[in-house]
């Protein structure tokens, strides 16, 4: 009978990572996947007064690192194993490197993935799996296709990939730091990966402190969704109650016990960005460098600016982890970023119910430079006075003070709804 998933990280704590593992799973993937490209950035190395390094996943054959240790976990199975197939529940990036795997090797898998998945990335899946892979949407959340995978795991006798937190899994990721380090000219004083489960983190840093020890390994994670941070402070795996799912590619509620296990001994820190910070980097990398980096993907790179004092002079890789970006989320990521940024403001604005008020609004209030992109009248609820939905892109932050003065000064009562997340989201 298959293991659940509580036996499997069970048994996953009682393993070890070894950089002889790493290197074994680099020998078995050199054939399968894209030995992806390091690229010294020099609009980011100016930026930031130190040589910043790319490590390209998004250029990856299934546009991620996931690949590796899918592989390599699938490949290392027994032959008895391999005959019953595999299962895995993603609506992302590890169920693309599952279905690549299971046609490279001729293993058949049954990929679970939620109704709500985006149809392009379930036509992805089906491409890269081929004959070999049979694509079950269910239920309408990770959780709901999870559930069922285990069900097929057990009533069947699959194996079950996970994501993050099986040695052969970790061993494939750390795969990323073995083609880092061999193709780095000088010693690499900084590397920045993302965390979402873990595997890539654990897998990188294994290798980074057993050949390069100097180098420091910085943990990105969202900051809607810290749960590697959470369960280091706490000192056991947290599960967090909520997450922002924004980041989707590393927004996890709770990180495996081995891959815990290992980043509490090969982390020199963890960063917390927030979203709207990816927001602006996954824009930057696009406009400035031609790079189409997921959520997850720009998280590494989002993080120099916290540690812009450390890096300087330094030698710096961001590991770009994967490139699957859907462009219907452009109009989103844009408005997060200039949210952020301090440029794009949402109120509550009381008019006055007469005429020439929003003529007034328009001439005393709103500055030269300042853009009214929303405007939307609810429903009166007086004759004196009505609520109006109003939003705002400035052409600079500091254009925000002046902007409320003149509000106040005018006769036109506010409320700042961008700080007001329940509001917020109703609302917008």
């Amino acid at each position: 009978m298959a293991k659940n998933i509580t036996e499997l990280e069970r048994e996953a704590v009682a393993d070890e990572v070894t950089v002889a593992d790493i290197m074994v799973a680099n020998q078995a993937l050199k054939d399968v996947i894209i030995r992806t490209p390091l690229q010294r950035n020099e609009i980011l190395s100016a930026r930031y007064g130190c040589n910043v390094f790319l490590k390209r996943e998004d250029q990856q054959v299934v546009r991620s690192f996931k690949l590796r240790g899918a592989y390599n976990f699938i490949r290392s199975m027994t032959e008895a194993e391999r005959a019953k197939g595999v299962v895995c529940a993603s609506a992302g990036n590890h169920a693309q490197g599952v279905a690549y795997s299971c046609q490279a090797l001729g293993i058949e898998g049954k990929i679970f993935m939620p109704l709500t998945t985006p149809s392009q990335k379930v036509s992805q899946v089906k491409r890269f799996g081929g004959a070999y892979v049979e694509v079950i949407l269910i239920g309408d959340s990770f959780d709901d296709a999870f559930a069922a995978a285990m069900e097929v795991c057990s009533a069947e006798g699959k194996t079950f990939v996970h994501p993050f937190n099986t040695e052969a899994v970790i061993a494939g990721q750390g795969t990323v730091a073995v083609e880092v380090l061999n193709d780095m000219q000088e010693p690499v004083d900084y590397m920045f990966c993302a965390i979402g489960g873990g595997g890539l983190a654990s897998g990188v840093g294994t290798y980074l402190k057993g050949i390069s020890p100097s180098t420091k390994l910085i943990g990105v994670e969202p900051q809607g969704a810290a749960s590697m941070k959470a369960s280091l402070k706490e000192g056991q795996v947290t599960r967090l109650e909520t997450i922002d799912t924004f980041v989707d590619g590393a927004a996890v509620k709770q990180v495996g016990d081995l891959s815990m296990a290992i980043c509490q001994k090969v982390l020199d820190d963890i960063v917390p960005v927030p979203e709207g910070k990816v927001c602006t980097t996954i824009l930057e990398l696009y406009n400035e460098n031609a790079i189409v980096a997921e959520p997850a993907g720009a998280l590494s790179v989002a993080a120099l600016d916290f540690y812009r004092e450390e890096i300087r002079g330094k030698n710096v890789v961001c590991v770009v982890s994967g490139g699957n970006n859907d462009i219907e989320r452009m109009q989103e990521i844009k408005e997060k970023s200039l949210i952020y940024e301090g440029l794009k403001h949402y109120f509550i604005v009381t008019f006055p119910q007469r005429a020439g008020a929003l003529r007034k609004f328009m001439g005393d209030v709103l500055g030269e430079q300042d853009d009214i992109t929303h405007f939307e009248y609810t429903k009166r609820n007086n004759r004196e006075q009505g609520p109006v939905l109003v939003g705002i892109e400035l052409k600079d932050p500091a254009d925000y003070g002046p902007l409320v003065e003149r509000m106040a000064q005018n006769g036109f009562p506010y409320k700042d709804i961008n700080n007001d997340s329940l509001l917020f989201n109703l609302l917008i």
